[in-house]
């Protein structure tokens, strides 16, 4: 375990000793389809401060609205967080030539909004990749990428004005978090998910940011799996971050 995580493993149970109490367990289907009840652990915050956290994500939880969770389903472990240093990274060959052929589009950073726009084509993408009974863009917005606890902001990608994806991200001074993509699922040939995690590296080796927590890496379901072809990346498992080529 490096110095740095020792760290934030020594202040953040000094900190979870304060706020287990607010922490419930909430089962529902498994949102990524395996076949298990899935657990949450979470709770609601109010908003707090880039430290608190850097540290929460350090020890594997997650952001959805203005909760923070982290998955304790009783029957799978299979949700493994997964977070890139993106100075080690090297791009491969793949990678490279997805770059190049999203060379033609422009990326700009937004404010988290509920535009027409976004929900339009985040409805388009929900309804050919996730159509599951009440996964609606609005629903998203309001109770997922919202939020009243960290700096979020929208990665927009356009080709001659037209919005092709969009990537929700929080950010703090030494971390980004990705958050969610969703895109134009006509244009799947520009790997748009894979350019969205090159992007978001890029930006931060510009802003020297040393940690990109990229969510859970999840064998066998492809839109979680792919995850771990950004390498050197590291994994999340038996408490402890460890390298994973």
């Amino acid at each position: 375990m490096s110095v740095y995580d020792r760290q934030c493993e020594a202040e953040f149970v000094r900190l979870q000793s304060r706020l287990d109490r607010y922490f419930i367990n909430m089962s529902m289907e498994c949102p990524y389809q395996l076949p298990y009840t899935a657990t949450f652990y979470q709770a609601l915050f109010g908003p707090i401060t880039d430290r608190i956290m850097e540290l929460f994500l350090a020890a594997g939880y997650r952001r959805n609205g203005n909760s923070l969770y982290t998955m304790r389903c009783a029957h799978c472990n299979q949700c493994i967080p997964i977070r890139l240093h993106p100075a080690e990274f090297k791009p491969n060959r793949n990678q490279r030539r997805t770059l190049k052929k999203n060379s033609d589009l422009s990326v700009h950073f937004n404010s988290v909004q509920m535009s027409e726009e976004n929900l339009n084509l985040c409805e388009q993408f929900l309804s050919s990749r996730y159509p599951q009974k009440n996964n609606t863009a609005l629903g998203y917005y309001s109770g997922f990428f919202l939020n009243h606890i960290v700096t979020s902001l929208e990665l927009h990608y356009r080709k001659n004005g037209q919005l092709l994806g969009n990537g929700i991200i929080d950010i703090g001074e030494n971390w980004m978090n990705a958050v969610y993509f969703y895109f134009d699922t006509s244009e799947s040939a520009r790997s748009l998910g894979t350019f969205n995690i090159l992007t978001m590296i890029d930006f931060c080796l510009q802003k020297n940011i040393q940690y990109l927590y990229l969510g859970y890496y999840i064998k066998n379901v492809p839109g979680m799996e792919y995850k771990t072809q950004f390498r050197p990346c590291y994994l999340r498992q038996n408490e402890s971050w460890g390298f994973h080529l």
